[in-house]
């Protein structure tokens, strides 16, 4: 096949794709993204790529270009199955060093260095072997949005949607659950576990309040709200469930709702409102300014150059390893 062939292949490929997405992209905005979706589905072919995206993408790349997708945990598991040579991280640092972690003989491509955590970056491993130090013998959980550093510190690490299940797993009274001191106070909330907590916090999840949960319900009665575990625990209190991103999905593919606030990052409605038109979202919009550096240019670039190409240093990998295989063995 020649090159202009192959050109026109992809590109009819990639546009065969906009009728999945037409309910949240406009027609005239499909141009600025279909020329990026055809070079990054026919890299993805010449370099055995694959693309794993986290529900905070947007629908131009979660739905166009990404072979696997969903929450950190999702993304955690099916980064062992892979068989492909090249793996494309489409979240942040940590996400991309779990894959990374778990697959150590491939490689792994983070498109932008820019797409941190705001979690991630409020610990380090000194922090860590502080907080053993002022509470010898207490097991730490370990939320996945941290560096491979303090995940080689842990006892086993968590995430959103196992935290409960990994805290209960362990059988004692005490546990410190780092970074997170709003999902560790809310986990704490369903168990009968005393929690040390750290002060970190998703700077999107933050933002919310229950006076806006309850200015929402005020304009839509019949509006259900679906919180994630990260927002403050009198938020969690306001909703009608909480839950990872994927319990949300779950809940909204339910039927349970008919139209939803997800107390959670803006990009994740538009997602769902592309598997289910039939429900309205009401869209707080709060952006992940972190997830915002992963963009169709981006993940092209990546292909194109391999760059941005993830390494964990080895002093720590085996032990960062070993804490997430003990998570997903719970």
């Amino acid at each position: 096949m020649t090159a202009s062939l192959q050109t026109s292949f992809w590109q009819e490929q990639a546009d065969s794709l906009y009728p999945r997405v037409s309910h949240v992209i406009p027609a005239m905005e499909w141009p600025a993204f279909s020329e990026d979706i055809a070079a990054i589905l026919a890299l993805k072919e010449k370099h055995n790529a694959v693309i794993l995206a986290h529900n905070y993408q947007t629908p131009e790349i979660f739905h166009c270009v990404a072979d696997v997708t969903g929450d950190s945990l999702a993304l955690a598991r099916k980064a062992q199955e892979v068989e492909a040579d090249i793996i494309v991280m489409a979240g942040v640092a940590f996400m991309a060093e779990t894959a990374k972690l778990l697959n150590p003989s491939k490689k792994v491509l983070l498109p932008s260095v820019e797409a941190g955590c705001s979690l991630a970056d409020s610990i380090t491993a000194a922090d860590v072997r502080l907080m053993r130090a002022r509470y010898p013998g207490v097991p730490v959980v370990t939320y996945v949005n941290t560096s491979a550093d303090v995940k080689a510190e842990s006892d086993i690490c968590c995430t959103s949607g196992n935290a409960r299940k990994v805290i209960e797993s362990l059988g004692v009274d005490e546990v410190i659950m780092i970074p997170d001191e709003f999902l560790a106070q809310n986990v704490a909330n369903e168990t009968g576990v005393k929690i040390i907590t750290w002060k970190g916090h998703c700077e999107v999840h933050e933002r919310f309040t229950p006076e806006e949960i309850r200015q929402w319900r005020a304009a839509w009665p019949d509006l259900v709200v679906l919180a994630h575990p990260e927002c403050p625990p009198e938020v969690v209190a306001e909703a009608d469930f909480s839950g990872s991103t994927a319990g949300m999905s779950d809940f909204v593919a339910s039927g349970k709702a008919g139209r939803v606030l997800l107390v959670t990052e803006c990009s994740m409605s538009d997602n769902l409102a592309v598997e289910h038109p039939e429900v309205e979202f009401v869209r707080p919009c709060n952006l992940c300014p972190h997830m915002k550096h992963i963009t169709l240019s981006a993940i092209r670039k990546s292909l194109e150059q391999m760059e941005v190409e993830v390494t964990v240093d080895a002093s720590v990998a085996d032990r960062a390893r070993l804490s997430i295989e003990r998570m997903l063995a719970v």
